[in-house]
Formats: C-alpha cells, sequence, structure tokens
C-alpha cells in the first residue's frame, strides 16, 4: 500500500497544539501565577506566534523567565554548542541554560516562579534531547515543590511506531536519559504522564503535572495530516517528514564513518562514502525487500561534515509507506551490506572506536554494537533490539491521552 507523506489535510480539522488551546482556555491553569517558559522557536501557535510572546501577552499571566535547551531558546545555538545564561533581546526576560554546565533546573534557577511550562516539538526519537530536558526539569519543579505544565505536540511520526530496546543502565545518558524505546509512539505529554506515573524520574519523584492536550490529533497522523506549518526542531531536521528518517540512519551516524546527509541537502535519508559502488550497494539493499523503503543509487559532493568536498557514491532511502516501514533496522541492515560487499570497510571493524561509546548510549545498549561485531548480522541483534517492543506498547496504553 503507498501512503504519501504529504497527504492533503483538508479532510481532516486542524489539530490544534496545547498553546492553541491553552489560549482557547484564557490561560486558565496559568492564571495569577509566575510562569518559567522552555521552549524553543519550535514552540509557536497556529499563526507562528512564539509560545514566548503568547505568554509575555496574555492577560493574568506573569512570564517572569525562559530557559534554553539545546540550540538555545531561539534556536540561534548550533547543535552541540552550550547556551549561555542571557537576556531575551525582545521581552528582556532572563534566559537561563538548560544545555551546558547545568541541564536540570537548579533551585535558583526556579526561585522566582509558580509554574514551569514545557513547550517545544520534538520528533518521537529517545536521543533527540528535548525530552531529556523535559524529564530533568520535571524532577526539578517536583524537588522544587512547583507545578509543570506540558502544551502538548503532536509525534510527527505518529503515535503508533515503537521500535528498539528500552535503556541499560549503563547507558543511560542525556541521549538516553529514560528507560523507553528509541521510537517510543508518545507525544511528549504523554511522554510526561508515564515518566511521572511509572516512577521513572530520579528516585521516583512525581511533580504536580498538567497536560494542556491537543484537539483533533489522532494516533495514525504523520505530521502532513495535522494542518500545521513545520519549524525545524534542530538544523538537520528541517521537515517534518526527516523525522522519519533520523532514526533510520542516526545511531550509525554517530560512528562518523559514512555520510547519512548531514552536510548535504537531505539529512539522514542516505548513506555514502568514496568506496561504495552506488548501484551495488542499492541492489543489494532493495533485494532484502524491506517493507515501506525503496533504495535508489545517489551521487553526490557534501558540502560540510563527512567526506566534505569528496566525491561520494551510495543510496538514497525513499520511503513509500510510512506505515509499514520499520524505520530502525535499516542502518542495521546497511551494516550488514557493507560488511559483505566490502570487508575491507566494514563498520564495527574500521570505525573510529572512541566513538562506540556515544554508538552505545544512542542505541541504549552495549549489545548492539557488541553483537553486531560478531557476524555484522543484522539477525544477531535483532532479537534484544525488538525485545521491549510490546511490553512497553502495553504499559504505555495507560497513558494514552488519543485515540
Amino acid at each position: 500500500m503507498l501512503c504519501l507523506p504529504f497527504q492533503s489535510w483538508a479532510r481532516n480539522k486542524q489539530v490544534m497544539t496545547g498553546i492553541d488551546v491553552l489560549e482557547q482556555q484564557a490561560f486558565k491553569c496559568l492564571q495569577g501565577k509566575r510562569v518559567g517558559l522552555i521552549t524553543n522557536p519550535t514552540g509557536v501557535n497556529r499563526h507562528l506566534v512564539s509560545t514566548v510572546d503568547v505568554l509575555n501577552n496574555a492577560p493574568g499571566v506573569n512570564l517572569v523567565a525562559l530557559y534554553g535547551p539545546e540550540h538555545g531558546v531561539r534556536g540561534d545555538v548550533h547543535a552541540g554548542d552550550k547556551v549561555d545564561n542571557i537576556k531575551d533581546a525582545k521581552t528582556g526576560l532572563p534566559v537561563y541554560s538548560l544545555y551546558g554546565k547545568t541541564r536540570k533546573p537548579t533551585a535558583e534557577m526556579l526561585k522566582d516562579i509558580d509554574v514551569l511550562v514545557y513547550d517545544i516539538q520534538d520528533i518521537g526519537c529517545r536521543s533527540f534531547t528535548f525530552i531529556s530536558t523535559m524529564g530533568l526539569a520535571m524532577e526539578a519543579a517536583a524537588e522544587n515543590g512547583k507545578e509543570f505544565v506540558v502544551l502538548d505536540r503532536p509525534n510527527p511520526i505518529g503515535g503508533l511506531k515503537v521500535e528498539g530496546n528500552i535503556t541499560d543502565n549503563d547507558c543511560i545518558s542525556f541521549v538516553s536519559q529514560f528507560k523507553i524505546p528509541y521510537l517510543y509512539g508518545l507525544t511528549c505529554g504523554e511522554l510526561a504522564q508515564m515518566l511521572n506515573g511509572e516512577g521513572m524520574l530520579t528516585n521516583s519523584v512525581q511533580c504536580k503535572l498538567t497536560v494542556v492536550k491537543m484537539k483533533n490529533w489522532k494516533r495514525k497522523m504523520n505530521y502532513a495530516a495535522t494542518g500545521l506549518q513545520w519549524i525545524p526542531s534542530s538544523p538537520h531536521i528541517p521537515q517534518a517528514v526527516t523525522a522519519y528518517y533520523y532514526p533510520t540512519s542516526g545511531i550509525l551516524g554517530e560512528l562518523g564513518y559514512m555520510s547519512i546527509g548531514v552536510g548535504y541537502t537531505i539529512p539522514f535519508q542516505m548513506f555514502a562514502a568514496s568506496w561504495i559502488n552506488a548501484i551495488q550497494l542499492a541492489d543489494a539493499m532493495n533485494a532484502h525487500h524491506l517493507s515501506g523503503v525503496t533504495f535508489r543509487p545517489i551521487y553526490l559532493k557534501p558540502f560540510y561534515s563527512v567526506g566534505k568536498g569528496e566525491q561520494m557514491q551510495g543510496v538514497q532511502m525513499h520511503i513509500t509507506d510510512y506505515q509499514s516501514v520499520q524505520l530502525t533496522p535499516i542502518q542495521f541492515i546497511l551494516i550488514e551490506e557493507i560488511a559483505r560487499l566490502y570487508p575491507e570497510h566494514s563498520v564495527m571493524e574500521h570505525a573510529d572506536t572512541k566513538r562506540f561509546g556515544m554508538f552505545d548510549k544512542v542505541s541504549g545498549s552495549k549489545q548492539i554494537r557488541e553483537r553486531l561485531a560478531l557476524h555484522n548480522r543484522w539477525t544477531d541483534v535483532k532479537s534484544y533490539w525488538d525485545k521491549d517492543v510490546e511490553a512497553f506498547k502495553a504499559l504505555s496504553k495507560k497513558y494514552y491521552l488519543y485515540k
């Protein structure tokens, strides 16, 4: 079945995100309170007005502080760079960094607020750091007696895909902060409820949590079906459809061993290297007959990052069925084919071992790399990668806010 990524949304009512619903409710849950806001450029209402400005101008709401995750409140910080404590140029409000020395709000940062509000569009993947920021902020709110409000937003790959093992204890990190699968199939509001309800926060603390639900969102929706405009959730997630590709290549990309499109015009949508034969690799990947994805030969010269200025060959992924495709196995099958076709370039044997630590953290387990290293076969990894999926699906249904 062919499922087009940009289906017409005219058949559906436009989704109202949490900030839109909050406005419709006349900001009831924030009235008369001193408010701190965790957000970034993706935090906008349906008219593309920043949540910062919406709350700063809202009658009865006293916005007193902003908190900047990775990339900063206004999106002016490059990926991985520290966010500094500054004043917001437009509102004059203090901006506290949650991406630098401090990733969890301190008591000093929270002393002037009553409620901490979270409004960020993520991509439904455990390694994307915004949900880590959310969880740590929930812990801080619980420890300091502050309310916590999540303004809910769509999961751009829908609410049905769950893939990957839950995080092993020795791989808990800012890119795998919680014991959830790599793709967890929840909105940020649903995830917040699960973190709170299942004792997943440090010392099993629970904050006083309110989720402002969306209207008209359904679990089966991809982002195109919402009728909402997409704002890049990071510089290399420029379009909503990129959220589908991030989990197909992002784990392999941590090794810096071949180009995955970061540094070219299709981030996360390809695999390429100077020593690959594009037609040969495309034929090999297509021979697996993976549901919902086709591989096309591609020739390119990256503008920056891995392979900058080199002539490369490889494959571009084309997802043809967004419901049936399994996203995360693609990169592991690619590793298998690289080892078979180009044994002198086998990823597990020739990648920089100094990067294995990050590969393990993003994978959520050392087992993934160690099993791959045995024979470079996806079948050696699959049982571990899939082991927690069904149990997590059953557990997470307790926290569904949408059908």
